[in-house]
């Protein structure tokens, strides 16, 4: 399994390459079959589209994460604490959306589980609370305005290269190697995002880079 540290960030993701070959059946018919997990995430973070590539920044900051990133961000204001609870919860959570993400992408074609890994390796460092910035949690939604704008174009790259690999699996059942690598740099960068201005478990600014 190949880490990528993104130069120290204190958030590392990465996708096991499938060396073998895809199911083409579950390819062709993925998006009905992730119809449940999608309803699942409904519940859970109140927005239909969050696991989606390109949404699901902006679903996790929207939904199940935001009930607990505002009470974050008042405890860090007043008590520079950052409950550990509350952290094991938005890991998890984030984890689970990455799972649903990768298997609608079709970089793996096990039905995502809600506890277990599997292909997706997505590690956060719990922060030292006291280290935090008191204020930046309140303005970093509008200091990541351009990652959002890079990562718009982003997603819709990723989007196309998602299509391609989709006939590329259903003719030869295997995945692209570059449009793999390629999908899972845009999660990657993706999630950095959401952990300085979503999770708000670091100050340090992401960085604009695929690795």
């Amino acid at each position: 399994m190949e880490q990528h540290s993104g130069g120290g960030y204190p958030l590392t993701f990465s996708v096991d390459y499938p060396e073998r070959p895809l199911n083409r059946l579950s390819t062709l018919l993925r998006l009905p079959a992730a119809l449940p997990i999608l309803f699942l995430t409904t519940l859970l973070t109140g927005t239909g589209d969050s696991a989606w590539i390109g949404q699901h920044t902006f679903g996790v900051a929207s939904g199940g994460v935001a009930l607990l990133l505002f009470p974050v961000a008042v405890m860090l204001l007043f008590r520079r604490k950052y409950p550990r609870w509350w952290f094991d919860w938005n890991r998890e959570l984030i984890r689970f959306l990455n799972r649903i993400a990768i298997y609608l992408t079709l970089m793996d074609d096990r039905y995502p589980s809600t506890e277990e890994q599997q292909a997706v390796h997505l590690e956060l460092e719990y922060p030292d609370a006291g280290r935090l910035s008191r204020w930046q949690p309140f303005v970093k939604w509008l200091l990541a305005i351009p990652h959002y704008l890079v990562l718009v174009v982003l997603h819709l790259a990723g989007l196309a290269c998602a299509v391609v690999a989709w006939l590329a699996i259903l003719f030869t059942g295997r995945y692209p190697r570059p449009l793999f690598d390629f999908i899972e740099g845009i999660f990657r960068w993706n999630n950095r995002v959401i952990a300085y201005m979503a999770l708000l478990t670091t100050d340090r600014y992401p960085p604009f880079s695929l690795r």
